[in-house]
């Protein structure tokens, strides 16, 4: 398993959460080898109004964090998999291959640590947890790809405040829900480049590229490409992702 994080925040239980999962394991989950999901849920102790973490306090997190880690890697009791920030309290999360040892490292870990705290695991071999808990939903994975993007714009000079071209792509399965998806896009103002056709797992993929002139900003860009999966989800389209030439300041 390979170490690869993203961040990103949603409503879990009706409270505002950040949650941070490794992303790098995606491709090998289930994984057999890990059969358990064991939990660590810490109450912060001046935790923000919206219940996530302050400045001040993420300092702690991050310690406990380490420890967690450092002490699972010596009893080898699993694999760190993700972190919830929601409503007052840290849960960190991790794939056991057997949790009989889990409470030593739990015990071990926070010993050093004036938090409350609880402690559990369960068997998911499905790795249930992961799946549908810490992984995010296509929409959620656009937000973070977009920030990623926005991200780049912002450290080559990129106002992002500047109206310009974003050109966007998406994928149908017939030729016939393209063309229905082209005419709403173009209702929304949006404007075809052209068409392609691509093969993917043994099929054809119909796509179109397309553009119109729009704001990059984080919350502007994420409403816009929100919009365009909704659009195309009425077509069973995949939308692609999207690109536009840098502004500086």
């Amino acid at each position: 398993m390979q170490e690869y994080w993203e961040s990103y925040v949603k409503q879990v239980d009706g409270h505002k959460a950040m949650v941070s999962f490794n992303a790098g394991i995606s491709d090998e989950v289930p994984n057999p080898e890990f059969m358990y999901v064991g939990f660590v849920k810490v109450k912060l102790k001046n935790p923000k109004d919206d219940g996530l973490v302050t400045e001040y306090e993420s300092d702690d997190v991050g310690f406990i964090e380490d420890r967690l880690e450092m002490e699972s890697l010596r009893w080898r009791s699993g694999k760190y998999i993700g972190r919830i920030i929601s409503n007052g309290e840290v849960n960190f999360i991790y794939a056991l291959k057997l949790d009989f040892e889990w409470s030593n490292t739990v015990s071990e870990a926070m010993k050093h640590f004036d938090y409350e705290y609880e402690y559990g695991s369960k068997m998911d071999m499905e790795w249930e947890v992961y799946k549908n808990l810490l992984f995010p939903t296509i929409k959620e994975w656009q937000i973070i790809t977009n920030h990623h993007a926005c991200n780049s714009l912002k450290e080559q000079g990129d106002s992002l405040k500047e109206k310009r071209a974003i050109e966007h792509k998406s994928y149908f399965k017939s030729s016939e829900d393209r063309e229905n998806f082209i005419k709403l896009i173009e209702k929304g103002g949006f404007i075809k480049q052209k068409e392609t056709e691509v093969p993917f797992r043994g099929e054809t993929m119909y796509g179109v590229e397309f553009y119109r002139k729009d704001i990059p900003f984080y919350y502007d860009i994420d409403e816009l490409t929100m919009t365009i999966i909704d659009m195309g989800k009425r077509y069973n389209g995949l939308y692609d992702g999207w690109e536009c030439a840098l502004v500086k300041k």
